[in-house]
């Protein structure tokens, strides 16, 4: 078989129409140039102002509500306490248009674009038994104000048999948000931010779907049909193939499983292509930690360690679906991490494809096996970019916590990642990859070994033995998401609980920079 062609056969236990068993729901969101007839409320803005509140929204406020509406609903919401205090949520009887619910945006002069998402997000969590309601907000920042509803109605009831009556109360999914434009030119924004909420939410779906249901094999066929529905071209290898072409890494973290491992492409292929792009997932279904076992608290979240690869999928399908002008390579290489008679051990040394080997000296590194294979395949193809994203080390919620992302690699290019999350709410720092850690990754019976010796720079070192994998010449990020992919602690603003989707927002907005340069 040639070295770079793929099978596009579904596996044999797996239908090869097989799609996700369950999907989160959200709000359904329109955009009207009027206000709709028998809504619930009418959802505005509301400012801290210097000396009194002041409703925010402009012109389409002034096109809703009369002056003396407006006095109205403010003398209301000072009469039961309202601050404008930023995510703040207040519900008044309002007018004979429609009752009220304000959500406050904090002083006007901070206002931004996180800003209005989080306040967004707040209002949409609030929406609890209401069918219908209709807002001013997009006035405000339409793209914003369409992000922050869309995901912040999120809800991902599982796979349970019946929903109990609180959950039923408390489901925002149902509800209908009309977005109020008297602007033609609002419709496409409109538009491209409703694929993008798509896009977070698939992404988010995938993550949350348990690994009794969600395993390499399946994981494959699903993510490619998923794919395929937007007419991109997928390609499957199985475990044979990945043998017989060298994909060593891949093999190893796989091979402790019963449920074999997969390398999964997709292409984004469009005629006028302006620059190429490779991405690269990390796709462990679930990772026990192999043989060096991981502690038994809290390995339940595991479920969440394929979050990198669900980033990346979602990532080209919307560059399908918004047609960016840019040449996009995906590979989601999958594998479940589990401990056996089969599986790989310390001390053990690896062929990686393209001839690098590895020692290993912990099988609980394996993220970094599996993305080296994909890395250097990826390469092959000498894009003019390469990002892999990973939840890959403890080590970046020891520097950065739970909300913010390391990246790392190539100095500009990094650095412009960077501030491309920062940008659209997803939070990333530039990390160095620090000279000494060029020794630290050596071994002294293979090319490199999964980890140091050391307990300290552990993010830095994964990328800097990533950094070996990808091809001379092309401009490379790595992006640590092993906090920020999955919330373990409360909600807040339009993030929910368990899968964010990150970092799907921050590698769009790059495509998009990428099209418009």
């Amino acid at each position: 078989m040639a070295k770079n062609a793929f099978s596009t056969q579904a596996p044999t236990k797996v239908s090869k129409d097989a799609t996700l068993p369950v999907r989160g729901t959200v709000a359904e969101l329109k955009l009207e140039k009027k206000l709709p007839k028998n809504i619930d409320a009418v959802v505005v803005a509301l400012f801290q102002g210097e000396d009194a509140l002041e409703l925010a929204g402009g012109d389409l406020l002034d096109f809703i509500f009369s002056a003396d509406q407006q006095a109205a609903i403010l003398t209301q919401l000072e009469a039961v306490g309202a601050t404008g205090k930023a995510q703040e949520i207040t519900r008044i009887p309002g007018t004979d248009v429609a009752p009220v619910i304000a959500v406050g945006l904090g002083k006007a002069d901070l206002l931004d674009d996180e800003t209005l998402r989080r306040a967004c997000g707040a209002a949409a969590r609030s929406l609890k038994n209401l069918s219908h309601v209709a807002t001013t907000i997009g006035d405000l920042g339409l793209a914003a104000a369409v992000t922050g509803f869309g995901l912040g109605s999120y809800s991902f009831k599982g796979l349970r048999k019946e929903v109990d009556e609180k959950d039923k109360k408390d489901d925002t999914s149902a509800t209908t948000i009309t977005f109020i434009s008297t602007n033609k030119a609002d419709k496409d924004e409109f538009v491209s931010s409703q694929i993008i909420v798509e896009s977070v939410i698939l992404a988010r779906d995938f993550v949350n779907t348990p690994s009794s249901h969600l395993y390499p094999e399946s994981y494959a066929v699903m993510a490619a049909n998923e794919a395929t529905k937007h007419g991109l071209k997928t390609e499957i290898l199985d475990e044979k193939q990945l043998a017989e072409q060298g994909f060593g890494g891949i093999l190893a973290v796989g091979n402790g499983s019963a449920r074999k491992p997969r390398l999964l492409r997709i292409d984004w292929t469009p005629r006028k292509a302006k620059k190429s792009l490779a991405l690269v997932g990390k796709g462990i279904t679930f990772d026990t930690g192999g043989i060096s076992l991981k502690p038994g608290a809290n390995m339940d979240n595991m479920i969440s360690d394929m979050g990198g690869s669900a980033a990346v999928l979602a990532t080209v399908i919307a560059a399908a679906r918004l047609n960016l002008p840019i040449a996009v390579a995906a590979y989601l290489p999958m594998a479940e991490n589990m401990p056996s008679g089969d599986a790989f051990r310390p001390g053990d040394v690896i062929t990686h494809y393209g001839g690098i080997t590895s020692e290993i000296l912990n099988t609980d590194a394996e993220g970094r096996l599996i993305l080296a294979d994909a890395i250097a395949r990826a390469s092959e193809d000498t894009p003019d970019y390469l990002i892999d994203t990973a939840t890959l080390t403890g080590a970046q919620l020891v520097s950065l916590g739970l909300r913010t992302s390391g990246v790392m690699g190539t100095d500009e290019f990094r650095d412009s990642i960077a501030a491309t999350g920062r940008e659209v709410g997803e939070q990333a720092w530039a990390m160095p990859i620090p000279e000494e850690l060029d020794e630290q990754v050596k071994s002294p019976v293979a090319d490199l070994r999964n980890v140091t010796n050391s307990r300290f720079a552990g993010m830095s070192a994964a990328g800097r033995y990533l950094q070996e994998f990808v091809g001379e010449g092309i401009e490379w990020a790595h992006v640590d998401i092993a906090g920020p992919a999955y919330n373990t602690a409360g909600e807040y603003g339009y993030t929910p609980k368990r899968a964010t989707g990150a970092p799907v927002r921050t590698f769009i907005q790059v495509l998009k920079d990428f099209s418009e340069s």
